[in-house]
């Protein structure tokens, strides 16, 4: 007697919806990557020239050691505690809400000092502010 082989089972991968796992691999893989721009270096500029600022500007001044000076532009600077440059920056704006900032630091202050009067001066609602920068010579 003959022994009938049973019939293999032909294996198939079905390829219809490949196309559609793929797609969705790449927006999956599009919507979860974040791009990186702290890897950039960048070579900031240099202040060749100074720009034109009002000359009723309020100034404020910090020294090397974090004394802060502050003057409205009309009157002479005086020495003020650095939480004190939000209420004197809010009533300037509130009398004037175009005045000019002027930020003068030295060059050895801790710029977590100045980030903190330029928040400051932000929460008092001051738009109007510039870096006084030492001029760069061309030559």
């Amino acid at each position: 007697m003959k022994i009938k082989r049973p019939k293999r089972a032909e294996s198939y991968v079905p390829t219809a919806s490949m196309a559609d796992i793929a797609f969705l691999l790449i927006v999956f893989f599009m919507v979860t990557t974040t791009i990186s721009v702290d890897r950039t270096t960048v070579q900031l500029p240099t202040s060749m020239e100074r720009g034109e600022t009002p000359k009723d500007s309020a100034v404020i001044v910090v020294e090397e050691n974090g004394v802060v000076h502050f003057s409205d532009g009309e009157e002479g600077s005086r020495v003020v505690n650095p939480s004190d440059i939000l209420p004197s920056a809010a009533f300037i704006m509130s009398k004037n809400s175009l005045k000019f900032f002027l930020i003068k630091a030295d060059g050895n202050v801790q710029y977590m000092a100045v980030d903190q009067i330029m928040e400051q001066l932000r929460q008092a609602g001051v738009r109007n502010i510039a870096m006084l920068t030492e001029q760069e010579s061309v030559g």
